[in-house]
């Protein structure tokens, strides 16, 4: 006589991501594209931004993403900002772009609009920013 054994398997989810271990922090670039700012489907406000990371492996975190979007999981991208503190961003597009200096990953994440600073670059660099004549 065969008895049924009933196995449980308990699999805590945790969210993909991606985390930059070593480096700068990253820079985000403010986002024109109409694709990108249609996305922000949410009930918050959300800046979307573009940043472009080196990396050895590009392909690899593509796949990464793809695989987390295709199971309709969220990616984050871990960082630490300026201060050092450990900052998330929710990944919502990447590219992998291959270089002469190696692979450069885009992605295109969201950014919380209240800790959002922007800086405008004038291309002006000789101009001095106390002067106001």
């Amino acid at each position: 006589m065969h008895s049924k054994v009933l196995l449980w398997y308990i699999f805590e989810t945790m969210d993909e991501k991606i985390t930059i271990i070593e480096g700068p922090p990253p820079v985000f670039e403010a986002v024109s594209d109409g694709w990108a700012l249609s996305l922000n489907e949410s009930a918050g406000l959300s800046v979307p931004a573009l940043t472009r990371l080196r990396t050895f492996n590009g392909p690899a975190l593509v796949e990464r993403c793809y695989r987390a979007w295709n199971a309709k999981a969220p990616i984050h991208l871990q960082y630490r900002n300026d201060m050092g503190m450990e900052q998330s961003a929710p990944i919502l597009a990447a590219r992998n772009v291959e270089t002469s200096d190696g692979h450069v990953l885009l992605l295109w994440v969201y950014l919380d609009h209240e800790k959002v600073e922007y800086e405008f670059d004038t291309g002006d660099e000789d101009s001095d920013e106390n002067d106001f004549e």
